[in-house]
């Protein structure tokens, strides 16, 4: 398979509901389509790929976008997190989200705003000020600056919740 068969994937056959919307059906053929992919690209195995924007672009989604899906309310959902972030901070040192559209870099971004590291999230504030969903960002960075972590995931990790984020999650749109 080759970064090109990702972009399409993503970009083409999908939709904006596609990436956004939890769907079962949806997860199942991302992890029966590309989840020999995932391993390969979390064991580095997709270097290659990262020597052009496009490819590198791909790579951080089958690191960052694609185990949301395929391991959805596991730990797995995040075990390729930092790997992701390291592959976009990469990226945006070549000069490659100069490359790609508003809604590529978007994806070329997310793993800042996956990140639960405030130092990265005011990297990640920067990185989304002039794109489209600055305010999820905004929205992000706000738990993050609140607790040093979502919330969220505190069950899914096996971390202990605080009173203080057992309240939060009672909110309305507490979680993402």
């Amino acid at each position: 398979m080759q970064y090109q068969d990702i972009y399409e994937f993503w970009f083409v056959t999908c939709s904006e509901k596609d990436w956004w919307q939890k769907s079962s059906a949806f997860d199942q053929k991302i992890k029966s389509q590309f989840s020999v992919l995932h391993k390969m690209a979390h064991n580095g195995e997709l270097g290659r790929w990262r020597d052009t924007p496009v490819g590198s672009l791909c790579e951080i989604i089958v690191l960052d976008q694609f185990p949301r899906n395929m391991y959805r309310d596991t730990p797995q959902a995040f075990a390729s997190d930092a790997l992701a972030l390291s592959l976009s901070q990469q990226a945006i040192d070549k000069g490659f989200d100069q490359a790609l559209n508003d809604t590529e870099v978007g994806f070329l971004y997310m793993p800042f705003m996956h990140s639960e590291s405030a130092v990265i999230h005011r990297q990640a504030e920067v990185l989304f000020r002039e794109l489209p969903g600055y305010e999820f960002e905004l929205a992000h960075k706000k738990i993050i600056d609140r607790f040093g972590r979502y919330p969220h995931r505190n069950e899914i990790l096996g971390r202990v919740s605080t009173d203080e984020e057992i309240e939060f999650l009672q909110q309305p749109g507490s979680s993402f």
